[in-house]
C-alpha cells in the first residue's frame, strides 16, 4: 500500500473508508487482507459498544480466511470486503441465536445469500444483534445490551436488525446483511443515516434463515452508498431452487431514471407524521427536489395504511408463532415479554380470520394496483419520526408501530424498496426517504437513489466521509440485453411504456436520430402512434428514447408489434446503432399525417393537447 513521507500503513487504514471502490484500491496498491482485519478489530473496540454484535468470529480463524484468499484478484468482485451478518442467518460455524439463548444452534452451512458473498471473495466477521426473533423495529428488544444508534445515543437503533445498520453506520463493515419483513431493512437504515435495500420480494433466496413471516421474508442489505447495496443485490440475487418463495428476479445493472419519471407521494391529507413538524419539513423539501426532476403526484395513503395494519393486527402474526410457538409452549420465560405479548394473540387467531384477512388483501391489492400502475414508484419518509429510548421504556409498542407507517404494507403488495439518506433535519437528525416499486424495478430505484444521496452536503452513516463522487452510468445494453429505440407510445411516461418496462426494461439514453427519417401520425389509436420512415433522400432527426431489454424478453415484445409497423436498424446521431420502431412504407399514404417538422412525438402530442 502506498504511503507518503511519515505515515504509517495503521494511519492509512484508520482513515480508509470502506466502501466497496475505496477498499479495492487500497487491495491494489498492496493492502493485505490480514491488515483489514486487524483494523476491523480495532473498529469494534473503538465503537465501545457491546450490543452490536452478538458473536464475533475469532481473529485466527478470521485471519486464517484472509491469507486463504491468496493474491489479490480483481475478478473476484468482494475480494477481501469485510461484511456483517444479521443474527437470524445462518453463518458457517457460528452460533444463530435469533436474539434468545434457548433457541440457538450452531449452523453447519452458510445460508444461501452468505454462500454466494463468500464464494465471491468476502469475509464475514460476525453475527449482529437484533430485536429478538425479528420482531421489532424499534432495535431493542434483545436480552443482549442493544446497539446504540451511531448518531445519538438517546435515539433507538431501528429494528429488528439494528446490529447490522450500526456495524455499517459506524465504519466497522463495508455492508451487512439484515432481514426486511416489516420494514427492518429501511427503518434501522433511516435512523442511522445509511442505505437500506430492500428487493423485490423472493429476489434474494431465504434459505439458511430462521423466518419471521416465512411468506413475506427479504433478506436485505446495508451499506454506506446506493452503488454499493445495488452491486451486493446483483451478486447475490440468485434463484434458488431450494427456497419455495424464491423468484427468478433479474437484477438488471443501475441506469438513469427515464426523462418523464412519475412519482406518486402520500397526500396532504393522508400523510401522517405524528406532530413531528421537523420531519414534515424534511420530506416536502425533498418532494420539491424531486419535482425539479419528475412529474410528482399526490395520491391517497389510506388503502396502504390498512394493509400495513394487516401484517400485525391480522392473521399474518399467527406465521411467527409458526417459529417461536414450540419454545413459547415449552419455555415462555426465554421470549422477552414483548414478543410474547405479540405473537402470543396467535393462539387467539382461526383458519377463518386467516382466510378473512387473505380475501382482504386481495380487495386492497386490487385497488392499490390501479393507483400504481400509472406511476414508476413512490416516494415515501422512511420513517414518520425518531423515538427515544425512553419513550420505548414507557411505552414499548406504540412507537414501534408508529415506525412502520411506510413501511409494513410493502412485502404485503410485493413491491421493492430503498431507503436513501438525504439532507440532515434542521435538528441534525438524519434525513431520508424510501423509494418503492412494482416487482422487479429494484435497478430503477437504485438509479434515482444515487441521485438523491448526493443532495446537499452529507457524510457517510456516523464516519464522517465525504459521500465519494458518482460513477459513471452505463448507457449500452450488457450483453445479456438488446437494445430498442422507441419514438412513440413506448417512451418513458407514455400509454405503452409499461410493455418494456413490465419486461425488464431500463433507460439507457435520448437524442436525436440521423436527419434521414420522416416521422408520421398514422390513423386509428388510441393511443395514438407515430411511424418512423428512412428516407432514401432529404428526411430530419427525431427524437428517440433507447432502452435496453432483456434478450430473453424480446420475443414477447416484438409479438405484440402490429402491423405496419417492425422492428429494423436506427442509425443514431451518436454513431450508434440500436434496433428499433420502422414503419412500413404503404403505411404512410391516406390518412396518415407528416409531422416531421416536429421531430419529437411529445411535441406532437402537446400540439394536438387543448
Amino acid at each position: 500500500m502506498r504511503m507518503t513521507a511519515g505515515r504509517t500503513v495503521v494511519d492509512m487504514l484508520e482513515e480508509l473508508a470502506f466502501t466497496l471502490p475505496d477498499l479495492r484500491r487500497a487491495y491494489a496498491q498492496g493492502l493485505q487482507p490480514t491488515a483489514l482485519i486487524a483494523e476491523v478489530f480495532r473498529r469494534i473496540a473503538h465503537a465501545r459498544d457491546p450490543g452490536i454484535f452478538i458473536h464475533v468470529i475469532d481473529r485466527d480463524t478470521l485471519l486464517a480466511q484472509a491469507e486463504a484468499l491468496g493474491r489479490f484478484d480483481p475478478d473476484l468482485p468482494f475480494w477481501g470486503i469485510p461484511f456483517a451478518v444479521k443474527d437470524n442467518i445462518d453463518v458457517a460455524d457460528c452460533p444463530t441465536t435469533v436474539a434468545c439463548p434457548a433457541f440457538a444452534y450452531a449452523a453447519d452451512r452458510d445460508a444461501f445469500v452468505v454462500a454466494r458473498l463468500r464464494a465471491a471473495g468476502a469475509l464475514p466477521i460476525g453475527k449482529t444483534n437484533l430485536d429478538q426473533f425479528a420482531t421489532g423495529l424499534v432495535g431493542v428488544r434483545t436480552p443482549w445490551p442493544a446497539p446504540r444508534n451511531a448518531h445519538d445515543p438517546d435515539i433507538v437503533p431501528g429494528g429488528s436488525s439494528s446490529g447490522s445498520a450500526v456495524a455499517v453506520a459506524r465504519g466497522i463493515v463495508s455492508f451487512s446483511l439484515g432481514t426486511d419483513t416489516a420494514g427492518s431493512g429501511r427503518v434501522p437504515a433511516a435512523l442511522n443515516n445509511i442505505v437500506g435495500l430492500k428487493p423485490t420480494p423472493g429476489a434474494l433466496s431465504t434459505t439458511g434463515v430462521v423466518p419471521a413471516c416465512r411468506t413475506l421474508d427479504a433478506v436485505s442489505i446495508f451499506a454506506l452508498t446506493v452503488a454499493d447495496a445495488h452491486e451486493i443485490f446483483h451478486e447475490v440475487c440468485a434463484y434458488d431452487a431450494d427456497d419455495p418463495y424464491a423468484k427468478p428476479v433479474r437484477a438488471a445493472a443501475i441506469s438513469s431514471p427515464p426523462p418523464q419519471l412519475r412519482i406518486g407521494i402520500p397526500s396532504r391529507n393522508s400523510i401522517r407524521f405524528f406532530g413531528d413538524d421537523q420531519q414534515q419539513d424534511a420530506f416536502d423539501a425533498a418532494c420539491d427536489r424531486l419535482r425539479a426532476i419528475a412529474t410528482v403526484t399526490e395520491i391517497d395513503f389510506t388503502p396502504f395504511y390498512a394493509v400495513a395494519t394487516l401484517l400485525y393486527e391480522g392473521a399474518w402474526v399467527a406465521e411467527r408463532d409458526c417459529v417461536i410457538g414450540p419454545l413459547l409452549d415449552t419455555n415462555p420465560e426465554a421470549v422477552l415479554p414483548v414478543i410474547r405479548r405479540i405473537v402470543g394473540r396467535a393462539k387467539d387467531l382461526s383458519a377463518t380470520d386467516a382466510f378473512r384477512d387473505f380475501y382482504r388483501l386481495a380487495d386492497l391489492r386490487r385497488q392499490l394496483q390501479q393507483v400504481l400502475e400509472p406511476l414508476d414508484m413512490i416516494c415515501v419518509p422512511s420513517i414518520p419520526n425518531f423515538p427515544t429510548v425512553a419513550e420505548l421504556q414507557a411505552d414499548p409498542i406504540g412507537p414501534n408501530s408508529r415506525l412502520g407507517t411506510y413501511t409494513n404494507f410493502a412485502n404485503l403488495l410485493g413491491l421493492c424498496a430503498l431507503a436513501v439518506p438525504a439532507p440532515a433535519r434542521a435538528d441534525g437528525r438524519p434525513g431520508g426517504v424510501t423509494l418503492l416499486a412494482q416487482e422487479g424495478h429494484d435497478a430503477l430505484l437504485a438509479g434515482l437513489g444515487t441521485i438523491i444521496e448526493r443532495w446537499g452536503s452529507r457524510s457517510l452513516g456516523a464516519t464522517g466521509w465525504a459521500i465519494p463522487d458518482a460513477a459513471p452510468r452505463p448507457v449500452t445494453a450488457s450483453t445479456t440485453e438488446v437494445e430498442i429505440a422507441v419514438c412513440g407510445a413506448h417512451m418513458s411516461g407514455l400509454p405503452l411504456n409499461g410493455e418494456l418496462t413490465r419486461r425488464g426494461g431500463r433507460f439507457l439514453r435520448q437524442g436525436p436520430t440521423m436527419p434521414e427519417y420522416n416521422l408520421y401520425s398514422l390513423p386509428g389509436g388510441p393511443p395514438r402512434r407515430p411511424g418512423m420512415v428512412r428516407c432514401s433522400e432529404g428526411g430530419t432527426s427525431i427524437q428517440v428514447e433507447v432502452w435496453a431489454l432483456p434478450a430473453t424478453q424480446l420475443g414477447s415484445f416484438i409479438a405484440g408489434i402490429p402491423a405496419p409497423l417492425c422492428i429494423g436498424t436506427i442509425r443514431m446521431a451518436d454513431g450508434t446503432t440500436p434496433k428499433g420502431f420502422l414503419c412500413e412504407t404503404a403505411a404512410t399514404s391516406g390518412e396518415a399525417i407528416n409531422v416531421s417538422a416536429f421531430g419529437d412525438w411529445r411535441l406532437v402530442l402537446a400540439e394536438a393537447t387543448p
